[in-house]
Order: structure tokens, then C-alpha cells, then sequence
């Protein structure tokens, strides 16, 4: 079990940088921030953008939030949710973590795999 918040924040955005290497282009990349975007041109409900958030890791004075999506894509988010996350989501649908095992871990690498594969499905990144 991991609580300090140093090596959770580590653990998380190593697992995301494989996603760099994916189409996605990192625009934060400190030791409290790490993202990750697709600048592809696409239509999302409706909006031409010529860039779209995939998802985030940054430390936070007492935890560890990971995001996923824009407020655009919200509705995809619930796919997310059935990856068993559903107990680690805040009111804003975002995961706040302060200690990390190995299941935890595990659930949201799922969920990251599952996000990519939406945005692979929906030709959001290239």
C-alpha cells in the first residue's frame, strides 16, 4: 500500500506515459502534473476542436486527483465508472486518492485503457 502521495502521483503518471507514445501529446509533464491531449481535429456534441483533454494525474494538497474527459465528453465518463471506480469518483466525477494498492491501481489502469479505446472508437486521437 502506498500512501505518500509522491510515489502515488509516480505510480499513475507511469502508467499514463505509454499514452504519449499513442497519439497523445503531454503538455504538462512536473513533479505535481502530468496530462495528456489529443490535437487531432474532431466534432464533439456538436463543437469543432482542434484539440481534446484525455486525462490528467496531479498532486493536490492532501490527495491525488485523476481526471478523465472534458466537461463534453462527461457522458462517456460513465463507462469509466463500471470499472469498479465507481467508490473512488468524487461529486465532479473525478478520482481523489490518498493511498494506493495494487487493486486500486489496477481498476484504474482499466479505466484508462478503457477511455483510450473510447477515444480510438470515437477517432478522437490519431
Amino acid at each position: 500500500m502506498k500512501t505518500d502521495l509522491i510515489e502515488i502521483f509516480q505510480t499513475i503518471r507511469a502508467s499514463l506515459q505509454p499514452y504519449a507514445t499513442l497519439g497523445f501529446d503531454n503538455r504538462t509533464n512536473s513533479d505535481t502534473v502530468y496530462d495528456l491531449w489529443s490535437n487531432k481535429n474532431v466534432e464533439i456534441a456538436g463543437a469543432d476542436k482542434n484539440e481534446v483533454f484525455f486525462t490528467s494525474v496531479s498532486i493536490e494538497e492532501h490527495h491525488i486527483t485523476i481526471r478523465f474527459f472534458s466537461n463534453d465528453q462527461i457522458d462517456y465518463f460513465k463507462d469509466l465508472a463500471e470499472h469498479g471506480l465507481r467508490k473512488l469518483l468524487n461529486k465532479e466525477g473525478y478520482i481523489e486518492i490518498v493511498e494506493l494498492d495494487d487493486a486500486s491501481l489496477s481498476k484504474i489502469e482499466e479505466a484508462i485503457a478503457a477511455a483510450f479505446k473510447i477515444f480510438k472508437d470515437k477517432d478522437w486521437v490519431a
